[in-house]
């Protein structure tokens, strides 16, 4: 992905003012209305606009409703495009680039998926989503990111790997094909509706299967390799773009973590996690559907595998903390204690669905990251949280805030984050991708639709469990 300079505050708000109305109260002169007018909206949801509109009568803090119409619904305002077709298709835009990740896609319409039953229009939306996901597996499953049209060429087309038209770019990052399985699972089991799960989606599971058994590089480094010319030591891999070596114990290599950073041993352990949990679902997808009894038997040994792998060497024993997981190892004794602001990182282990949030080990490992033994753990006169190589030091993402938040059961510290994060917009009333530890009004990304659905999905969460946090 391509670096982002900061953005600082200057004229934002007043370029985005189109009125002065909001849902349940009239706009303030501090709360801009930010949000696109309906009819530059992409698309319109009535059960997205009644989930506004109840939030916004029912909390009573002002901002945290400004923040709520603006983040929950943007993603539908601003970047899905809708595909007629004999199956409808849903391209998905990260914005910056204009580009859709299988990851990010999964994210951005998550917050959504409790409201399918009772919006047909938003149900066939993510079922198009489910179907461009499938679409794009089929083409390269090693590659990350793709355009909405098949013929263009990428600015990363010189990248030494196997680029085709169509293709954004070409790191191999394992979650990559988790992310397509979880948004499946979850709208099945809000729908229960199998017809998406036809031969197509078929095929394109049994190949995130052959790629996960691919890189296990239990005989050979498999077909998968990236280098690139780049002044940023973690745009590219070592050893002829194979990376540096593992020994394999049945875990999973990625060549790039969720962050779109070289790992620096192959084996990422919080994508086995997510890896682990893919299997599961999808072998019990197949058996709800009566695909294939067999293919579901090799995922569930697979799952089996990591599982087992994953208690063998992904548990280290820090001399502060106790046991904890490691982030990365390379099966060989090698290891690297940190996590990372992406999702999946091992603080959002547990919003994976990969582990109790009261798992000890977990506890442990969550103490280690929101620390400073945490190398990517920033603290700032007024805020807290993780970074990551992507964007430089002393960068905040709002991402492990919010995860933080949605992870967490205390809620002193729940409050805490939506704090920082109520804070963090820097009077733009969206979140971003990162900020300066002691400024927030420098920032990078203005639009990271993401992260808007993320936090949307965590003001709900809270106005349904916590409502007294949002006072």
């Amino acid at each position: 992905m391509k670096r982002r300079s900061f953005v600082k505050k200057t004229g934002l708000l007043a370029a985005a003012l189109y009125s002065n109305k909001l849902f349940g109260f009239t706009m303030e002169e501090e709360f801009p209305v930010v949000r696109k007018i309906p009819a530059q909206r992409r698309f319109v949801s009535k059960a997205v606009d009644n989930t506004v509109a109840e939030f916004s009568s029912k909390v009573k803090n002002k901002e945290y409703v400004w923040l709520f119409n603006n983040c929950f619904p943007n993603t539908l305002d601003t970047a899905v495009t809708l595909h007629a077709g004999p199956k409808p298709e849903t391209f998905v835009s990260a914005i910056e680039p204009d580009a859709m990740w299988l990851r990010d896609s999964t994210g951005q319409v998550w917050n959504y998926l409790s409201l399918l039953r009772r919006d047909k229009p938003l149900k066939d939306l993510v079922a198009g989503v489910i179907n461009r996901q499938v679409k794009y597996v089929m083409k390269d499953p090693y590659a990350s990111s793709f355009y909405d049209d098949p013929a263009r060429i990428s600015e990363w087309k010189d990248d030494l790997t196997t680029m085709l038209p169509g293709i954004h770019e070409r790191k191999w990052e394992l979650d990559s094909l988790c992310a397509p399985i979880r948004l499946a699972y979850r709208y099945w089991q809000q729908t229960k509706d199998t017809s998406l799960f036809d031969t197509e989606w078929q095929d394109a599971v049994k190949l995130i299967l052959k790629t996960f058994k691919e890189q296990q590089r239990k005989d050979n480094d498999g077909p998968y390799h990236f280098q690139r010319n780049s002044a940023w030591a973690t745009d590219s891999l070592p050893m002829q773009g194979f990376g540096y070596p593992v020994k394999p114990v049945g875990l999973i290599c990625s060549a790039f973590r969720p962050s779109e950073d070289a790992t620096t041993f192959s084996f990422h352990i919080p994508s086995n996690f997510f890896a682990l949990v893919s299997m599961r679902q999808a072998a019990e997808l197949f058996r709800a559907v009566k695909a294939d009894e067999a293919t579901a038997k090799e995922m569930d040994e697979l799952a089996m595998e990591i599982r087992t792998a994953l208690q063998k060497y992904a548990i280290i024993e820090h001399e502060v903390y106790g046991k904890v997981f490691a982030y990365e190892i390379n099966g060989m004794g090698s290891f690297n204690l940190m996590d990372d602001a992406n999702l999946p990182g091992l603080l959002g282990l547990p919003y994976l669905g990969a582990i109790s949030v009261t798992d000890p080990v977990y506890q442990n490992t969550r103490k280690m990251v929101l620390s400073k033994d945490n190398p990517f753990f920033y603290q700032g006169k007024e805020t807290e949280g993780l970074g990551g190589p992507h964007i430089g030091k002393d960068m905040i993402w709002p991402m492990s805030i919010i995860v933080r938040a949605l992870t967490s059961t205390d809620d002193e510290e729940i409050g805490k984050c939506l704090q920082i994060l109520k804070k963090s917009h820097a009077g733009t009333g969206f979140m971003h991708e990162s900020f300066q530890k002691d400024n927030f009004s420098q920032f990078t990304r203005n639009a990271f639709p993401w992260v808007n659905s993320l936090f949307g999905e965590l003001l709900w969460k809270t106005y349904q469990e916590r409502p007294h946090l949002l006072v």
